[in-house]
C-alpha cells in the first residue's frame, strides 16, 4: 500500500500545480534575501547613506520615501524586491496601476514601478571607475520582465550583474546620457554645472604625467584669471597708486596665491582648491580706502592706505586661525548649512552691482561686446568640443578678454579716442573745460595705451614682505576684518563641501575643515605681510572650474601654483595685466560677480528648495542684506560730491547713522552694516537657527566622523597629511 500510494502521488496532476504550493514557492522566492554580486569595500558616492539623505539627495534607484523627519529609515532590500515583484505581477494580470508616491524633497509625484538602472560594479582605484561612476556607453536598463521572473542564469537580478550584450544587439540607451535629478526626473544629460553623472578625467590623487600636468595646470589658472588679477585694477587706483604700483600688487598677489595654494594642498583640506585674493575682502577694503581721513591725502596716499589694510588683514586673519586651531570652528559647523551659505555667497557678488556697469559704461563700445562675448562662449558655445576640450567654456574669460582687448587696441590706433586739446595725462581737477574733462575720463578708461606700467615696470622683481612699510593697526579696521574673516570662513565651508561631492570623495571631517580654516587664516596673514590689499582665501569660482575641466587632481593645482610663483617674479607679466583698460576689467567683473551669485544659490540643491521655510529665509535675508546697507550708504549723501558715484556706497563708514562717544566703534559699526554680505549672513544665521526645521529640510551638512579616518582607506588617503608631516601632529 505504501508503494502504491507513493506511485499514485508521483503521477503528474492533469490540472496543473497545486495553487497553494505555488503561492508558497513564490512567497519563499520573494522573501529570499539577495546578496550583492561583488562585496563592496570602497566608497561609492552614489550610495545612499545618511549624509546623502540628509543633504537632500533622493534617488529613484532605492525607491526611498523618507520624510523630513530625522528618524526616516531606508527601505530594506527584501521589501524592495517584494514590491517590485508584486507590481510586476499586477501588470501581467491586468491589475491596477502602480501606486503613485510623493517625492519628499520637491513634492513631485513619481511612479514606483519604473525602470531600474543597474550600476556597474565598483572597482578599486581613484579613477572614475573606482569611484562607482557609470559608464554612459554601457548603461543597462532592466525592465519588469527581469524583476518578475528570471528565466535563465544569463539574466540580471536586482543586485547582480549580467553578461555583456550579444554582438549585434543595439540598446537605445547606449547612445543617450540620462541625468537623474533629485526630483526623480530623467533628462538628457547636459554636462553643465549640476551634472553628477559625468566623472572626472583625473581624480583627487591621480597624476596624469608631467606634460599633462603642465597643460592642465595652466588651464586651471587661466579659467580663474578673472578672480586672480582684477582686484588690484580696482583697489590700487582707488588708493591713489600709480600704474607701476598696480603691476607690483598684481605680481605680489600671484606670488601669494601660488604659495598659499601649495600650502593648502599639502597641509589644509588637501582638496584641489586655489587660494587667492577673494572678493569677500574687496568690499571692506573699499570701505577702508574711502574713509574720510584718506580722501584729502596727497603724499604717499597709496602706501599709507596699504599699510592700514595690512594691519587690519593681519588681525582678522589671526582671529580666523585661532578659530580653526582651537576647534571652535567645529562647533560652528553645526549651525552652517546651505540655507545660510547660499544667500551669504550670493550677497558677495550682489554687493558690487553699483560698481559693475556704471564703471564699464564709460566705454560701451568695449564693455557691451565683452559681456555678450563671454555669455556666448559660456552658454551658447559651451557644448562645442575641439580635440576633446570644451575651450569656449573653459577659456571663456581669457578668450573674451584677449579678443576685446585686441579690438580696443585697433580702436585706439584708429583714433577713436583722440580729442583735440585734451590729454589723458592731465588730472581731471586741472582741466577747466567740462567737455575736455569728460573726454579725459573716457581716454583714461578706454585707451589701451593709457597705462605706463609696461614702461615703468622692471623685468625681474621679487615681491618681499613689508614692501610698502610697517603695517598700521587700528581697532576700527581690525574689527571690520575680524567679522569679514567669519564671512570668508562660511564661504570656504560651503566650498569644501561642494568640492568634496564634486570630486566624488567623502566630505571631510570637522577636524579637517578646522585645519583648512586655520591654514586659510595663516595664508591671509602672509597676504597681509606681503601687502596684497586683501586676504587670501578659497576661491568659490574654483568649484565651477573643476566642474567644467573635469580635472580634480591636486597635483595639477600644485603645478599651476608653481607657474604663478614663476610669473610673479617677471615684472613685465604684472605690467601687461595692469595695462588692461579699466572699462574692460569692469565688464568682465560683471560676469564674474554674477557667477559668484549663481554658485552661491546653487548650494541650495543640498536642501529642500520647495520648503517655504527655506525659500523665505533665503529671500528675506537677501533682500534685507541689500536694503539695510542701502540705508547706511545713503544716510549722509555729501560724500557723493567728493567721490565717484560707484564709490559712494563704500563711504558709509564715516557718514553712517551710528553715532556714539567712540569714533572707532562708530566707524566699525557703520562699515559693517553697510556691507551686504555681513547683514545677509547675520539675518540668515538668526532665522535659520530660530525657525524650526528638520535636518533634512535644512540640508545640514553631514561631515565624516573622526573614527572613519582610521577605518576608511579612501578617506584617509584623500585628506590625511603627508606621512613626513603627520607625525609632528597629534
Amino acid at each position: 500500500m505504501a508503494i502504491g500510494s507513493s506511485s499514485s502521488d508521483s503521477r503528474p496532476n492533469p490540472t496543473g500545480p497545486d495553487p497553494q504550493s505555488q503561492r508558497e514557492v513564490k512567497g519563499a522566492n520573494a522573501n529570499k534575501k539577495i546578496d550583492p554580486f561583488v562585496p563592496r569595500t570602497d566608497h561609492n558616492p552614489r550610495e545612499l547613506r545618511s549624509w546623502a539623505k540628509r543633504t537632500g539627495f533622493v534617488s529613484t534607484f532605492s525607491y526611498e520615501t523618507t520624510t523630513s523627519n530625522d528618524t526616516a529609515t531606508p527601505t530594506p532590500a527584501s521589501d524592495l524586491y517584494n514590491r517590485a515583484v508584486d507590481n510586476n505581477n499586477d501588470h501581467r494580470n491586468g491589475g491596477s496601476s502602480p501606486k503613485i508616491e510623493i517625492d519628499p524633497i520637491l513634492g513631485r509625484t513619481r511612479q514606483l514601478n519604473s525602470r531600474i538602472e543597474i550600476e556597474p560594479e565598483s572597482r578599486p582605484g581613484n579613477d572614475d571607475r573606482g569611484l562607482g561612476l557609470r559608464d554612459e556607453s554601457k548603461k543597462r536598463i532592466v525592465g519588469n520582465d527581469v524583476l518578475g521572473a528570471i528565466p535563465n542564469k544569463d539574466e540580471v537580478g536586482l543586485n547582480g550583474t549580467g553578461n555583456e550584450p550579444k554582438k549585434g544587439e543595439v540598446n537605445d540607451f547606449d547612445h543617450v546620457g540620462i541625468e537623474v535629478y533629485p526630483s526623480g526626473e530623467e533628462r538628457i544629460a547636459d554636462e553643465g554645472w549640476n551634472n553628477r553623472q559625468s566623472g572626472m578625467r583625473y581624480g583627487l590623487r591621480d597624476n596624469p604625467g608631467f606634460a599633462l600636468l603642465m597643460y592642465y595646470g595652466l588651464q586651471h589658472y587661466l579659467s580663474l584669471a578673472g578672480s586672480l588679477i582684477f582686484i588690484p585694477l580696482i583697489i590700487v587706483p582707488a588708493m591713489g597708486g600709480t600704474d607701476r604700483d598696480t603691476a607690483e600688487v598684481i605680481s605680489t598677489m600671484l606670488l601669494i596665491s601660488g604659495i598659499t595654494t601649495i600650502l593648502h594642498s599639502y597641509f589644509g583640506t588637501r582638496l584641489p582648491l586655489v587660494q587667492g585674493s577673494s572678493f569677500v575682502y574687496l568690499a571692506p577694503a573699499l570701505v577702508i580706502i574711502n574713509a574720510r581721513e584718506y580722501r584729502n591725502l596727497t603724499e604717499h596716499k597709496f602706501r599709507h592706505i596699504m599699510r592700514e589694510l595690512q594691519g587690519a588683514i593681519i588681525v582678522g586673519s589671526l582671529f580666523q586661525s585661532i578659530l580653526g586651531v582651537t576647534g571652535f570652528m567645529s562647533l560652528l559647523l553645526r549651525l552652517i548649512n546651505p540655507v545660510v551659505v547660499a544667500p551669504t555667497v550670493a550677497a558677495v557678488g550682489l554687493a558690487f552691482f553699483s560698481y559693475g556697469f556704471p564703471q564699464a559704461g564709460s566705454c560701451v563700445e568695449i564693455s557691451i561686446p565683452l559681456i555678450l562675448l563671454v555669455l556666448i562662449f559660456t552658454l551658447y558655445l559651451r557644448g562645442i568640443s575641439i580635440f576633446g576640450h570644451r575651450i569656449f567654456q573653459i577659456y571663456a574669460v581669457p578668450l573674451s578678454v584677449l579678443m576685446i582687448w585686441t579690438y580696443a587696441f585697433f580702436l585706439t590706433a584708429g583714433g577713436a579716442y583722440n580729442y583735440k586739446g585734451c590729454s589723458p595725462d592731465i588730472p581731471s581737477s586741472n582741466i577747466l573745460v567740462d567737455a575736455c574733462r569728460k573726454h579725459a575720463y573716457t581716454m583714461q578708461h578706454c585707451r589701451t595705451d593709457a597705462s605706463d606700467a609696461w614702461r615703468t615696470a622692471a623685468w625681474v622683481r621679487i615681491p618681499y614682505p613689508l614692501q610698502w612699510g610697517v603695517p598700521i593697526f587700528h581697532f576700527r579696521t581690525s574689527l571690520i576684518m575680524i567679522i569679514v574673516s567669519l564671512v570668508a570662513s562660511v564661504d570656504s565651508v560651503g566650498t569644501y563641501h561642494s568640492t568634496s561631492l564634486l570630486v566624488n570623495s567623502k566630505p571631510p571631517t570637522p577636524r579637517i575643515v578646522s585645519r583648512g580654516i586655520a591654514l586659510e587664516g595663516f595664508c591671509s596673514v602672509l597676504a597681509g605681510i606681503w601687502g596684497c590689499g586683501t586676504g587670501s582665501t578659497t576661491l568659490t569660482e574654483n568649484v565651477h572650474t573643476v566642474n567644467i575641466t573635469k580635472v580634480a587632481s591636486r597635483r595639477v593645482v600644485e603645478i599651476g601654483a608653481a607657474f604663478l610663483i614663476l610669473f610673479s617674479l617677471i615684472g613685465k607679466v604684472g605690467a601687461i595685466l595692469a595695462s588692461i583698460p579699466q572699462a574692460l576689467a569692469a565688464s568682465i567683473l560683471c560676469f564674474m560677480w554674477g557667477l559668484i551669485v549663481s554658485l552661491g544659490l546653487s548650494t541650495l540643491q543640498y536642501s529642500q528648495t520647495a520648503s517655504f521655510r527655506n525659500i523665505t529665509i533665503v529671500g528675506v535675508s537677501l533682500f534685507l542684506g541689500l536694503t539695510i546697507p542701502a540705508y547706511f550708504q545713503q544716510y549722509q549723501p555729501e560724500s557723493s560730491l567728493i567721490l565717484p558715484s560707484y564709490f559712494v556706497p563704500y563711504a558709509a563708514a564715516s557718514n553712517g547713522p551710528v553715532q556714539t562717544s567712540s569714533k572707532q566703534f562708530d566707524f566699525a559699526m557703520n562699515a559693517l552694516m553697510s556691507l551686504n554680505m555681513v547683514v545677509t549672513l547675520l539675518v540668515a544665521f538668526v532665522l535659520d537657527s530660530t525657525v524650526p526645521g528638520s535636518r533634512q529640510e535644512r540640508g545640514v551638512y553631514i561631515w565624516s566622523r573622526a573614527e572613519d579616518m582610521a577605518t576608511d582607506t579612501s578617506l584617509h588617503a584623500d585628506y590625511s597629511l603627508p606621512s613626513k608631516v603627520s607625525r609632528f601632529f597629534c
